[in-house]
């Protein structure tokens, strides 16, 4: 089943009322008393961590999105629930994070947002939106209709040489043995393309984190490869591929290649990486560096 620009558009205009729905329960509950959990996903505590809100939300999002599942025989796949499997068999799937950054949210922090997509069954996103319930933002895609930030088209913005370049990444980074290469690598590329220096700033929340490439110049957010249950999960980064992708910008494994949106052995995004960009040169310039640090990562660790 292919689907009409019409049906999009439709679907398209649901996701985004869900996800606004979605938002405004969780800025409600943000300074209430809410029930902290744990859950056996992912190795860090960023993926580990549940609220009672992120149930509440999944619930409201579910209640506008189910109906469409038999109208136009879509598939399933939210962070709280079972993956079933049936999105291997669909034409499209939604690919739900009902609040992304949890952790954050659980401090009392920016950092969470709502993310939802429409996935195709061949991984491509169809759809993206995301809502931020603190400054109260949406983002929404359609493919090949182009990016919008409250109804306003987005444009990445260009490099600005009196700044740095800066990675935002998750804190999980820290500990991570390629920290200092990594460091010294972005400081040759901003060499490179002249901009003032780089540095490495550490956010929650995987979709604020890919946004912040369409807000700030000289911005970009990559993960290496990981041989863990780790790297975040397709929900995390489905609907910011399409708002970056429909932007301009670059949303790829870190190689260079699509997403695999639609992994079958997994929901988890550690095989590949992940590189977001809004500038094209920086993102060649972090796939050479990938390339240059995953060799010598794999080299080592065989010996």
């Amino acid at each position: 089943m292919s689907f009409s620009r019409e049906q999009l558009e439709k679907l398209t205009h649901q996701a985004i009322d869900a996800a606004r729905t979605a938002g405004e329960l969780i800025a409600e509950h943000r300074n209430q008393a809410i029930t902290i959990g744990q859950k056996a996903l992912g190795t860090s505590q960023a993926s580990q961590i549940i609220t009672d809100v992120d149930h509440k939300a999944q619930a409201v999002i579910l209640e506008q999105l189910l109906p469409s599942l038999k109208d136009y025989d879509l598939a399933l796949l939210s962070e709280e629930a079972p993956d079933d499997g049936r999105r291997h068999n669909k034409p499209a799937f939604w690919c739900i994070d009902p609040m992304d950054g949890t952790l954050a949210f659980a401090n009392n922090k920016p950092g969470f947002s709502v993310s939802i997509s429409l996935v195709a069954r061949n991984g491509s996103p169809l759809i993206g939106v995301v809502y931020d319930p603190v400054e109260k933002t949406t983002y929404h895609a359609l493919h090949n209709q182009g990016a919008f930030k409250n109804n306003h088209p987005i444009t990445p913005p260009q490099l600005d040489m009196n700044r740095p370049l800066t990675l935002r990444t998750d804190y999980s980074f820290q500990s991570d043995t390629r920290l200092q290469q990594t460091q010294s690598g972005l400081e040759t590329i901003a060499d490179r393309i002249g901009v003032e220096g780089a540095e490495i700033e550490f956010h929650i929340g995987a979709v604020s984190n890919a946004c912040s490439v369409l807000e700030e110049p000289n911005t970009c957010y990559f993960k290496y490869p990981r041989p863990d249950a780790s790297g975040g999960s397709l929900w995390d980064y489905a609907a910011t591929a399409c708002i970056c992708q429909e932007a301009g910008a670059v949303a790829s494994d870190i190689f260079g290649n699509p997403m695999d949106l639609n992994r079958v052995d997994s929901t988890f995004m550690n095989h590949r990486g992940l590189l977001f960009a809004g500038h094209k040169m920086l993102a060649k310039e972090i796939i050479a560096l990938n390339e240059r640090l995953n060799h010598d990562y794999n080299k080592s660790s065989q010996e």
